[in-house]
């Protein structure tokens, strides 16, 4: 980057350009118990993304999200067990094993 350079609208478009080359961090998300509701979390994030009243709403987002980062969807029980996981990226075909 060459901002001591530049002015301006041009530091600002070279900043822009730098930040689009850095890739985003994907995230397996997790639908988690939160109280007496659900929680979707960014995998070892300490804040829940969004907290909403039923598993399914939780599920929901969490797929959204999933498959806009190509990632997994970890579904938990109220116990904090894993009940399932879905994948939304980039999978192995066929399967190994």
């Amino acid at each position: 980057m060459y901002l001591y350079l530049l002015g301006g609208f041009r530091i600002l478009f070279y900043i822009c350009i730098e930040l689009k080359n850095i890739p985003m961090s994907k995230k397996n998300q997790h639908v988690v118990p939160h109280g007496n509701q659900w929680a979707v979390k960014g995998e070892k994030n300490d804040r829940a993304t969004k907290v909403v009243d039923t598993q399914s709403e939780a599920i929901k987002i969490a797929r959204e999200i999933a498959i806009n980062q190509q990632t997994e969807v970890v579904i938990h029980r109220p116990n904090g067990q894993i009940r399932d996981k879905n994948s939304y990226g980039n999978d192995d075909y066929p399967p190994k094993g």
